[in-house]
């Protein structure tokens, strides 16, 4: 016999995205139910880096409206996220070193003048010169953000829960029920739930639950992460076209990342880990003091366009925000207050019209 419990919205997914969502929903006074195949946040979400990235040359001209929005948000989205937990958030301003091609990347832009790096030298001394491997290069530095993705997602499922949200985890949906043509609940491998609105955002898994198809899918990313020999050592994101760096507050360093189509496969490979700590090690020679904490990998949500997939689909009440691809922290608070806008009737404070399931339409 199935247990049918009665829900005002349900939420497949419980990484950055679901998570932010429901408790926007929350705040609309919807009762919220989340429901995770695993544990919350411990997909995507917990294996990203978490850059704040608003470069033109790596932001698609179709988000940037979206990636602004959402990066001028992002200071008070913590802050609530770190009232309503009680935990703390490591979001950092310091910055980032942008490695680019001199003339392929910037000719598009017409990028100020203190877009550029004076002495990286000066900004960051334990990074070797820009010459070498490196001299086709520029240094460009930007006013961007970076949090860590995994304080963010703790929190965000403490203020959930302390908000009186709704999770029921290691919980499979095998699909959204629908009634009389419009959405009615979801239908797991151990219950059923009721809610007249529906939102997956189950990330690289999304497009396996029906009743329609789209096509996310799962886009591997390999990284490490090691301690610094000193805590500020490097201070800012260093990106390169061969790595990235992102210290952390306490000490910790992520390296990362790889981009390959491995289907769900989601174990390291021992040589690109060494790959990886090899580039880190050309940019930062005193790595080699590093001690390595861990290595994983996670999947992304990719779409064929690179695009996120948002809004509502054919069925009444079902709705989807889902293929965020590499942006799916930093588009995390503007993804929540659009949705939550679409799903309760209002109208969108950007427009999400582009970002339709429809595009894919035969």
């Amino acid at each position: 016999m199935w247990d049918v419990r009665n829900y005002d919205a349900i939420i497949i997914g419980a990484g950055i995205i679901g998570l932010s969502l429901a408790i926007e929903l929350n705040k609309e006074g919807l009762r919220v139910l989340v429901v995770d195949k695993g544990q919350p946040g411990r997909e995507a979400s917990w294996a990203a880096g978490g850059m704040l990235c608003e470069f033109p040359g790596e932001t698609s001209p179709a988000l940037r409206e979206l990636a602004t929005a959402s990066a001028a948000m992002y200071p008070e989205f913590v802050y609530e996220l770190q009232s309503e937990s009680g935990l703390k958030i490591d979001l950092r301003s310091q910055g980032t070193l942008l490695f680019v091609e001199r003339a392929k990347e910037l000719q598009p832009f017409d990028l100020p003048a203190s877009a550029f790096a004076p002495s990286i030298q000066e900004l960051e001394p334990a990074l070797r010169a820009p010459s070498g491997i490196h001299s086709h290069l520029i240094a460009l530095y930007l006013k961007e953000r970076c949090v860590d993705p995994r304080d963010l997602t703790a929190a965000a499922v403490a203020a959930a829960r302390r908000r009186g949200i709704d999770f029921s985890s290691g919980d499979h949906v095998l699909g959204v029920e629908v009634t009389n043509g419009s959405a009615s609940g979801v239908r797991t491998n151990k219950t059923r739930f009721s809610a007249g609105m529906i939102t997956n955002c189950a990330g690289a898994w999304a497009g396996q639950i029906g009743p329609h198809p789209f096509p996310t899918r799962p886009v591997k990313g390999q990284m490490l992460c090691v301690i610094m020999p000193e805590k500020e050592m490097v201070r800012h994101v260093v990106r390169t076209p061969d790595v990235y760096l992102i210290p952390r507050s306490d000490g910790r360093m992520l390296i990362g990342a790889t981009s390959e189509e491995a289907g769900f496969d989601k174990q390291t490979v021992p040589e690109t880990i060494q790959r990886l700590r090899q580039a880190a090690l050309d940019l930062v020679p005193r790595l080699a003091e590093a001690r390595t904490l861990e290595a994983w990998a996670g999947l992304r949500p990719g779409t064929p366009d690179g695009l996120p997939i948002l809004g509502p689909t054919p069925t009444p009440g079902y709705f989807l925000a889902t293929g965020h691809f590499r942006d799916g922290i930093l588009l995390a608070p503007i993804t929540a207050k659009v949705m939550a806008q679409c799903m309760t009737g209002q109208r969108p404070m950007i427009d999400v019209l582009n970002f339709s399931a429809n595009r894919f339409a035969d």
